[in-house]
């Protein structure tokens, strides 16, 4: 699940509750083995401020309550604390080298390979957020596959952890300036403006939703495919996990890619010194070794 962590303004005012050292050990040792996210102490109020909007949510007196509802049932609300603690940090066309290799090179020469029937192609945005990020690649994908004439069998999966992120990813309606990372010719030709109660929104064109199909997943979780996928988008997912978790995860990642599939990381994203099963061929662009 792509996300950053802040300094977050809104936390218990006086008198609310406050998370004392036992249930912020316990909070921390879930997050790292649930989302391979590392917590250290200075996260505390991050962590006590973020959390204490589920305690209202949920009706809950404390954290020891709270934590009490995670041991009860983890999975029931790991999606929930995920979002809780994360801010989600994405744009159309973010980190543009990356849509721009996937134009002009990777798809024409895929495409140019790939003209048998039951040819595939399968791209996975692994921490798709609210969706700017597989809808943007189905744009590319889109237009590609119209230049051709290919009749190719392209799918993008897109997949997250958060339930809030992918509602949004689901529904496909952006306010307006989320959409400014998107050119004018795009904008007309992919997004639908919104008239009446939809004023001020712009909703995503079918025929993108026909690309794109997104789920629910957690990428320390056993996954249901089992690939080959052609190239995988995992930007700005890993920066807060452990060295550990970062290896398994990256390993799994190559599992999935045939020899020469791609990998793409987020700017400040690297597999220096966690993972050698991969070239590195431009601005955190990566290829798997045969």
């Amino acid at each position: 699940m792509p996300g950053t962590f802040d300094h977050d303004a809104t936390a218990p005012g006086a008198g609310g509750p406050l998370l004392g050292d036992a249930d912020f050990q316990y909070l921390r040792a879930f997050v790292l083995e649930h989302c391979g996210i590392a917590l250290g102490e200075h996260k505390r109020q991050l962590v006590q401020g973020r959390l204490f909007r589920r305690l209202r949510a949920l009706g809950l007196p404390n954290f020891g309550s709270y934590c009490e509802l995670l041991r009860r049932d983890p999975h029931g609300e790991l999606g929930e604390l995920a979002s809780a603690i994360s801010t989600n940090v994405t744009a159309f066309f973010r980190e543009a080298h990356h849509y721009d290799l996937l134009a002009n090179e990777l798809l024409p020469r895929w495409l140019h390979e790939r003209r048998r029937d039951g040819d595939r192609l399968r791209i996975w945005s692994a921490g798709c957020s609210t969706g700017e990020e597989p809808y943007a690649l189905a744009m590319v994908l889109a237009e590609a596959l119209e230049q051709s004439g290919s009749r190719l069998d392209a799918k993008i999966l897109a997949t997250d952890l958060s339930p809030q992120a992918l509602e949004t990813a689901r529904k496909g309606v952006y306010p307006l300036e989320r959409i400014a990372g998107i050119s004018p010719e795009r904008c007309r030709r992919w997004m639908l403006r919104g008239e009446g109660a939809y004023e001020g929104l712009a909703c995503v064109h079918p025929r993108l939703r026909e690309l794109v199909t997104i789920e629910p997943l957690n990428l320390l979780h056993p996954w249901p495919m089992r690939g080959p996928f052609d190239a995988i988008f995992c930007r700005n997912v890993v920066i807060y996990f452990d060295q550990p978790t970062k290896r398994r995860l990256f390993h799994r990642y190559a599992e999935l890619l045939p020899t020469g599939g791609y990998l793409f990381l987020g700017h400040s994203e690297s597999l220096h010194g966690v993972n050698d099963e991969f070239e590195l061929i431009g601005r955190t662009v990566y290829r798997k070794l045969g």
